[in-house]
């Protein structure tokens, strides 16, 4: 009897608050897995390599993803690593401004080059080549933030120093409708997939965000707004809210 009054008995103030906090969490990640998923697809990865870069290449056989895919480093996952022309970029998506960026991209691209560089000795008088790190957040969040913003580990040391021995510098772009319209006219499908997070916010102010995404999707699909993308993924991008 007692099991079964304790299984009957309503959560608790901070039970509650643990899941509303989770449900919250889950509807903050969805766009950066829709963001993941995307740019999963080496055509339009170099797309937005070209748009960043002012590059033209066209051949995606030399691109490779090298994201840590079902990896939890330091807690956190990478959205978008991958190496080309002598370089590794890491691109995030962030709903939210975290100013921890440069560290956690010390992290991950530390653990990169370890791997990069497996079999090869460092203790000899010939030097190791590396790729060249590339770091890139795309913000969208809610939150007011400048079209470009330089993030610097420096930013985080204890006493500031006039020149780190140190540092980690990561491009921050603000990709919310309106903010750094040269790229999105470069880049088609960053473009399209903000238009998307919008078309999500419009609905999920009026209803849950389950079905403020199932209307996104469709209205997105009827307008040719990713509609490639999302008419193969439907199912998915939906079930991610």
């Amino acid at each position: 009897m007692e099991a079964k009054h304790f299984m009957e008995e309503k959560p608790s103030i901070e039970k509650t608050q643990s899941m509303e906090e989770k449900e919250l969490h889950v509807v903050k990640k969805h766009k950066d897995t829709v963001f993941r998923m995307l740019y999963n697809d080496r055509e339009k990865l170099l797309e937005l390599y070209n748009a960043l870069n002012g590059t033209v290449y066209e051949d995606t056989g030399d691109l490779e993803i090298c994201t840590l895919e079902n990896a939890i480093y330091m807690g956190f996952k990478n959205d978008v690593s991958f190496l080309f022309d002598s370089e590794m970029c890491l691109y995030e998506h962030q709903s939210s401004f975290n100013p921890n960026m440069p560290l956690r991209d010390l992290f991950y691209i530390s653990r990169q080059l370890q791997k990069y560089v497996v079999g090869k000795t460092l203790y000899s008088s010939k030097l190791v080549q590396i790729p060249v790190p590339r770091f890139v957040v795309f913000y969208n969040g809610t939150q007011e933030q400048p079209e470009r913003r330089l993030l610097r580990l420096s930013d985080a040391f204890e006493k500031k120093v006039s020149s780190p021995e140190l540092e980690v510098t990561v491009t921050m772009l603000n990709i919310n409708l309106g903010k750094n319209r040269e790229l999105m006219e470069k880049c088609k499908t960053l473009r399209e997939y903000c238009m998307f997070v919008e078309c999500i916010r419009k609905y999920a102010a009026q209803m849950d965000i389950e079905e403020a995404v199932e209307h996104a999707v469709t209205e997105c699909i009827r307008n040719d707004i990713l509609a490639d993308f999302l008419s193969a993924q439907r199912a998915e991008v939906i079930a991610m809210s």
